[in-house]
Parts: structure tokens; C-alpha cells; sequence
């Protein structure tokens, strides 16, 4: 008899630590880099480009003074662009965070209403509640604590005779 396999237990897997808005930060910043480097290296290569045309037609130092005013520009350029990411990367991180609050209350709100339609006190409540409940075992403690005493009203005497 042939044995029957069992079934593969599944991992679970673990949460990452990492939240979507730095998962996010963190993919938009290899993505810079990347294009970055692709940016060196094509302006590697033009520039040899440039030199070889430089060397084959015998140019003179009007080539290399424009060479270098293209590196000098496209350096400067390149630092523009990257302070112009870094800003745009952390209005986007603000705004993300800003709708992860917006999230959190709808949530919350949502859970509230869901609470009240099907009638379940809220967390809020219940502790409210046991706080009275709590207030009110202390007063009838402290009322079983005093010795009865019974209260016996005075009497109101008939006026005399004398008086009139």
C-alpha cells in the first residue's frame, strides 16, 4: 500500500519591520542611483567621444575649454536635480504620512460605527462603566462600614400655656 503524502505545511511569514513608506523612500532611492550611474557613464562616454573627435580633427583648445564647461555644467545640473528628488522624495514621505493618520481615523471611525450598529460598548465605555461601578461599590462599602444610627426626628412641643 502506497503511503499518502502529506500536505506541506506553509511558512507563515514574518512581518517586515520595514513600514510601506520606507519601502517606498528605499526603492525610490535605488532607483536614483541607478539612474545616476547611467548618467556618469553617458557622460563618461560623450566625453571620450568629444576627446577622440577632438584628437581626429585636430581641434584646438576651444573644444577642450567647451569640454570642460560641459562637465562643469552637467555637475551642476546633476547637484540641482538631486537637491530637487531629495525635496520632492520628502514632501511625498510628509504627504504619505499625513494619509497614514487621514487611514488610522476612517479605520477608527469605521470600527466605532461598526461598534454602535451592532450595539457593543467601545473600550471607552466599558472602562467608563467600570469606573462607576467602582465609584459606587466604594459608597456602599463606606455606607456598610457606619455604625446604624437611626435618625429620630425631634418633636415639635405644643406651645405651653404659660406662653399665651
Amino acid at each position: 500500500m502506497p503511503k499518502k503524502s502529506s500536505p506541506k505545511k506553509r511558512k507563515a511569514r514574518k512581518p517586515s519591520k520595514e513600514s510601506f513608506a520606507q519601502a517606498t523612500g528605499r526603492v525610490i532611492k535605488e532607483k536614483w542611483d541607478t539612474t545616476v550611474k547611467s548618467i556618469a557613464s553617458a557622460q563618461s562616454q560623450m566625453e571620450k567621444q568629444i576627446q577622440k573627435l577632438v584628437r581626429k580633427n585636430k581641434l584646438g583648445s576651444d573644444a577642450a575649454k567647451a569640454l570642460k564647461d560641459f562637465r562643469a555644467r552637467a555637475e551642476k545640473e546633476g547637484r540641482k536635480a538631486v537637491k530637487n528628488v531629495e525635496s520632492r522624495l520628502s514632501t511625498l514621505q510628509a504627504r504619505v504620512d499625513r494619509e497614514r493618520r487621514n487611514l488610522g481615523r476612517l479605520i477608527d471611525d469605521g470600527v466605532h460605527a461598526t461598534l454602535v450598529a451592532l450595539n457593543i460598548p467601545s473600550r471607552q465605555e466599558v472602562a467608563e462603566l467600570t469606573r462607576k461601578v467602582n465609584e459606587l461599590s466604594r459608597k456602599i462599602d463606606n455606607f456598610k462600614g457606619e455604625p446604624a444610627v437611626r435618625r429620630v426626628p425631634e418633636r415639635k412641643t405644643a406651645p405651653s400655656a404659660s406662653g399665651l
